[in-house]
């Protein structure tokens, strides 16, 4: 792994940290966290609050995708060309049986003899 693959995982684990933690502090139908913080509420306003939870929590979700997309691109190694079809198709051309060529002959079934019951 190179070292920013993992810088990049970081930052997307600490999103996903801070993007719990603005989700718990939205209003829901239960009121959520941000009624505890009444200080903040009363300086902003409550629906004030609420869109800067809002704006904030889609902007850690773009933050994420396009960070996420970004860290899949880091992970190619660049010096291999190899496409992973023919590495597909070498395996499966090398474990495919031969089959016959002609239909294989089987003798017909014979019945067991039967012993003479004992007077």
């Amino acid at each position: 792994m190179n070292a920013l693959f993992v810088i990049l995982t970081v930052l997307i684990v600490l999103a996903a940290i801070l993007l719990i933690i603005v989700v718990l502090l939205q209003n829901g139908k239960g009121e959520g966290l941000a009624s505890n913080f009444v200080a903040g509420n009363q300086t902003l306003g409550v629906r004030q609050t609420a869109d800067l939870l809002e704006k904030v929590t889609w902007g850690l979700v773009a933050f994420i995708l396009v960070v996420s997309i970004v860290a899949s691109f880091t992970t190619g190694s660049g010096n291999t060309a190899i496409d992973v079809t023919d590495q597909i198709e070498n395996v499966a051309g090398d474990a495919q049986p031969a089959f016959p060529t002609a239909p294989v002959q089987q003798d017909a079934p014979t019945a067991p003899a039967q012993d003479a019951p004992a007077n």
